[in-house]
């Protein structure tokens, strides 16, 4: 148990205890003193990128084969927390952990040996792009075409993207275009491509967004006029396999947003009790106030109950047990359970708590996205329907 009695992640061990103190100190002191200065110019430092690189950081459950540390889901899990319970909403590794996944588990050998060292030692930034101005949650409805030229050796992709985290900085960005233009091709006609930005003609990138929250994440428009990519540039080499590529990493990647759903929860919990301790009303400390224990004993039993869903999620990841269902289950309960207990929390801190120097008021603003990227709740409520 912690200071909150709260359960601790029952997959810890020794060696991952001793990671943590790593990874906690990592943050400490490369991420948490610079997120003011993130936030005002909406990106990341590309040498923080490069040194968590170094320390083994951004692909830690990637084969060392493949440049990363060898690890599992779980020292990727510590990362997540770690940036979370410090408030981080900035430094893109989820993002940039789901794109070097698509290249271990989807691509050609070559592919894995051309750019996962490169991701790993933050040498290279990955990105997704899926997300059209037309095509959110609806993937059907890209229109980015990615056609083969004559000679058979390169594709001409020509569309755009919106809502690209790391789009900014991105070095290599998986896209997500449709190789297969007639209508009944369906989800059939989607491919995946690798596409490196450097000096690449026909790429540009818009305007990083003004966002509610998440101020310091570099989320951007992308266009792509006329994008000449290598035909070995096509994620795993065949043509319509985009949406089954996709569909096999969404248990990867609603975990990961789980795990730091959490990790907020446990922080908002743990900064509302620092505060409601010292701040007095009618005389007394919060604290001493009936519905003030009553709404923070809400709180404390949803992250206990929290605790226990992503636990067990992440054990199924490691274990390579984890099914699609399970994975959503656990990002519309987390996702929607982060938002409520944010603002709960928020409300105990009163006047404070609408304030942006407060951690909690950018804690309600970085929060509310969770509810929509990675698959809205709305869709994690369809195909955990499916299921039944």
């Amino acid at each position: 148990m912690n200071d909150l009695g709260l359960p601790p992640p029952r997959w810890m061990n020794p060696d991952l205890a001793l990671y943590r103190d790593m990874v906690r100190r990592f943050v400490q002191t490369e991420v948490e003193p610079h997120e003011e200065r993130w936030a005002q110019q909406q990106h990341v430092d590309r040498e923080t990128w490069q040194k968590a690189g170094a320390l083994g950081l951004l692909l830690a459950d990637v084969p060392e084969a493949f440049g990363g540390a060898g690890g599992d889901f779980s020292h990727m899990a510590v990362l997540f927390e770690e940036l979370a319970l410090a408030g981080d909403r900035a430094f893109g590794v989820h993002v940039h952990a789901i794109a070097a996944h698509y290249l271990l588990n989807q691509g050609t050998p070559e592919q894995k040996a051309r750019y996962l060292p490169q991701l790993a030692s933050g040498e290279m930034i990955g990105a997704i792009a899926m997300s059209e101005p037309a095509a959110g949650s609806d993937l059907q409805g890209i229109r980015t075409r990615a056609l083969l030229e004559d000679d058979g050796q390169h594709y001409r992709i020509t569309g755009s993207k919106i809502f690209i985290s790391n789009g900014y900085l991105a070095d290599l960005i998986v896209v997500v275009a449709r190789t297969d233009p007639r209508p009944e091709a369906g989800s059939r006609g989607l491919s995946l491509f690798l596409v490196e930005t450097r000096q690449v003609q026909g790429f540009r990138v818009g305007r990083i967004l003004d966002k509610l929250g998440q101020k310091g994440q570099d989320t951007c428009e992308l266009y792509f006029d006329d994008v000449r990519v290598p035909a070995n540039g096509l994620l795993g080499g065949v043509e319509g396999r985009g949406m089954a590529h996709l569909m096999s990493e969404l248990p990867y990647e609603r975990t990961m947003l789980a795990v730091s759903a959490q990790a907020s929860i446990e922080r908002a919990l743990r900064l509302t009790v620092e505060h409601v301790k010292q701040r007095k009303a009618f005389g007394k400390a919060l604290i001493e106030l009936q519905n003030t224990r009553f709404k923070l004993a809400e709180v404390k039993t949803q992250a206990v109950v929290g605790r226990a869903l992503v636990d067990d999620c992440i054990c199924r990841l490691v274990a390579g047990t984890m099914d699609t269902t399970t994975a959503s289950i656990a990002k519309l309960w987390l996702s929607e359970a982060e938002g409520r207990v944010i603002d709960e929390c928020l409300q105990l801190f009163g006047g404070y708590g609408y304030m942006t120097e407060y951690p909690i008021a950018r804690m309600y603003a970085d929060a509310r996205v969770q509810r929509i990227y990675g698959g809205t709740s709305e869709i994690m409520k369809e195909i955990i329907a499916r299921s039944l």
